[in-house]
């Protein structure tokens, strides 16, 4: 069975991350490249980090959704070079990560807002949060604490 290369990246949005459910493979700009390979569909996954915990599972799941529907010969090489940045992150991925309460990546090295009520007025608790790359932050109007995703 062969199907497009756009199908494919289609299902592979439908993917969640492990890690945070509300973004997919794609949003997380972790898969690199899809192609056939004659009868054999190739992707590459780039982990967000080289020692991500998730990477094993991430290449399960994506397997299994392309299987789901009805792909059988799937190669899923994990390309660690360029090393993931979260300048992949899909705008769509941003937007949902603030929707979903992490303050998304930002140039200036931490959140530039509250993801729960949108003041800039920030502390950070911890370079350490929920997951190697996360930050622990905290809104001082709101006084919710938040993480915040690093930029990598």
């Amino acid at each position: 069975m062969t199907v497009s290369v756009a199908q494919v990246w289609q299902w592979l949005d439908e993917v969640p991350d492990p890690e945070i459910p509300v973004i997919s493979v794609v949003d997380l700009g972790i898969v690199r490249d899809v192609k056939w390979d004659n009868e054999t569909l190739e992707l590459a996954v780039t982990p967000t980090y080289s020692g991500c915990p998730a990477t094993r599972v991430i290449a399960m799941d994506i397997e299994t959704a392309l299987r789901d529907h009805g792909l059988s010969d799937i190669r899923i090489k994990t390309r660690i070079s360029p090393p993931w940045t979260t300048d992949w992150l899909t705008e769509s991925g941003r937007a949902k990560l603030e929707e979903y309460g992490i303050a998304p990546p930002s140039p200036a090295g931490g959140p530039e807002k509250c993801p729960q009520c949108g003041s800039g007025n920030l502390s950070k608790i911890s370079q350490f949060g929920s997951t190697p790359c996360k930050a622990h932050w905290r809104c001082d109007d709101c006084l919710e604490p938040f993480d915040y995703f690093k930029c990598l």
